[in-house]
């Protein structure tokens, strides 16, 4: 018996709903497909589906050997696909997205120089700091910050980042704080602009938050940093968001020791098997390049 062939003819009735119909689908004659289930179920020493003269359904055995024989055909179908694409040059459209800031700090940079390499690939980025849905917006691969809840999706961690307080030395010169709580009476920047904020720490391995205020707050980013650089008091920023700032001395981190655990950084795509060629070279690119990026950010978060 042909253990391939079975595994495709079982699939194929499973999806079709009757033997007539994979049959049909398969271009093979009924009492062919009949012949090879029937094979299979003696092979396998179980009965795959009750069958009577007007319906087929799937055993408790066959939904389970279902999935197992998808998995199997599908890492085959994968592996012929990755021969293929070999000789092949990737092409075609590829959708991108990622949150604002760190698109255009990281991921921006690494996209145009794979349409470099790659000119006959057609790439359009996506920054927005809403949770975009890869499925429903028909998006190739997405860079998200956090923890993954769809399990739908597959993920290739690339790093991590910090949650941390920093401010301007000029500010720190006479307000140095040695507990999150010293935030209730300071200038606190807010870049949510949802007003009067919580900020998240961790003291002896449990979580807190504390109210904090301020006189700015801003809908991104980028203006809430320039103005922690200018002294006007403290902010709660991402470590990638702020790295050149503590680099060259413009901010300082405070608070670093009740700093909540560190964030994951993903390189996201839906599962699916094979991946076109330009995905899957744009996945491995992206994912090299931000964990050189974001290994160098790590080094200096933890100085």
């Amino acid at each position: 018996m042909n253990k391939f062939k079975a595994m495709t003819t079982f699939v194929c009735i499973a999806d079709r709903g009757s033997l007539s119909a994979a049959a049909d689908a398969m271009g093979a004659s009924l009492p062919t497909v009949v012949r090879v289930l029937a094979a299979l179920e003696a092979d396998l020493g179980v009965r795959l589906f009750n069958r009577t003269t007007r319906h087929i359904a799937l055993t408790t055995e066959g939904q389970g050997y279902l999935e197992s024989c998808r998995n199997l055909l599908a890492a085959v179908e994968e592996a012929e696909q990755a021969l293929r694409n070999e000789a092949g040059e990737p092409a075609g459209r590829l959708t991108i997205t990622a949150p604002v800031l760190f698109g255009q700090m990281h991921v921006a940079p690494a996209v145009i120089d794979f349409v470099r390499r790659h000119d006959k690939v057609r790439c359009g980025l996506i920054l927005a700091d809403r949770m975009i849905n890869l499925h429903e917006e028909r998006v190739d691969v997405g860079v998200r910050i956090g923890p993954l809840e769809d399990s739908t999706l597959i993920a290739h961690q690339v790093g991590k980042v910090r949650r941390m307080v920093v401010a301007s030395p000029d500010y720190l010169a006479d307000r140095l704080p040695t507990h999150p709580r010293h935030l209730l009476d300071a200038n606190c920047i807010d870049f949510s602009g949802a007003g009067h904020p919580w900020w998240s720490f961790e003291e002896n391995g449990r979580g807190f938050a504390v109210p904090v205020t301020g006189n700015l707050e801003f809908n991104q980013v980028a203006p809430a940093i320039d103005a922690c650089v200018a002294g006007i008091g403290f902010g709660m920023f991402l470590s990638y968001q702020v790295a050149n700032h503590v680099t060259e001395g413009r901010l300082r981190i405070v608070l670093a020791e009740f700093e909540p655990p560190p964030r994951p950084v993903s390189v996201i795509h839906p599962h699916a098997r094979p991946l076109p060629a330009r995905t899957r070279a744009f996945v491995d690119w992206i994912t090299a390049a931000l964990r050189a990026k974001l290994g160098a950010a790590w080094d200096y978060a933890s100085a």
